[in-house]
């Protein structure tokens, strides 16, 4: 698995997106998605940023600056991470269930479910830093800064939705369990978070 979402065109991302093959799908998007929440959080801050009238809030302001730039990198690399772990689990599908090669299935199925997990976790510090530009920054970015909570929230529901469709391939029903119990209380603490950072814009 040769793709980079750091090195292509929004062109020929696309392109790669529309395509009928296994990869890129939903799990890309959804760090593609989180990596433009960080650009945009980037952007709104950036504005702030040595500008007198938000001096109070400069420290703060350069710590979230310093956050997005990392969690747009990360993010880029979880969707690159779930392309090449989804592909490797694809491939196992195909096999015969009695093949040898096909031992690592469960593996293969976790790294299907981390990347995704991953990538819901950046959605919410992602959160938690844009949650630091509320009130502290331009009105005249107030429509960017809805617009980055929007797809920090997009962003942890589409990979939240790639942990649920891979779930029921563990075996171990506690294991099933706890990684839908500790991902959906996570989504959900989120989704009300984004809401309620929504209402205060």
């Amino acid at each position: 698995m040769t793709l980079d979402w750091r090195a292509m065109s929004v062109s020929q991302y696309l392109d790669e997106l529309a395509a009928a093959t296994p990869v890129p799908g939903g799990g890309a998007v959804a760090g593609v998605t989180l990596a433009q929440a960080n650009a945009l959080g980037s952007m709104v801050v950036g504005y702030a940023i040595g500008k007198p009238k938000f001096a109070a809030h400069d420290a703060a302001h350069r710590t979230a600056h310093a956050s997005f730039e990392r969690g747009r990198q990360c993010a880029l690399e979880l969707a690159n991470e779930d392309a090449r772990a989804y592909a490797r689990l694809n491939a196992l599908w195909k096999l015969p269930k009695d093949a040898p090669e096909r031992s690592g299935f469960a593996e293969a199925v976790r790294g299907a479910i981390a990347a995704p997990e991953a990538t819901l976790l950046l959605a919410q510090g992602t959160l938690e830093c844009l949650a630091a530009l509320v009130g502290t920054t331009s009105a005249s970015l107030a429509s960017d800064l809805r617009i980055a909570i929007d797809l920090a929230a997009l962003g942890a529901r589409a990979a939240q939705e790639n942990v649920r469709i891979n779930l029921p391939s563990i075996a171990d029903e506690a294991e099933r369990s706890a990684i839908a119990a500790r991902t959906e209380a996570v989504l959900a603490s989120l989704a009300r978070d984004a809401a309620d950072l929504t209402r205060r814009i």
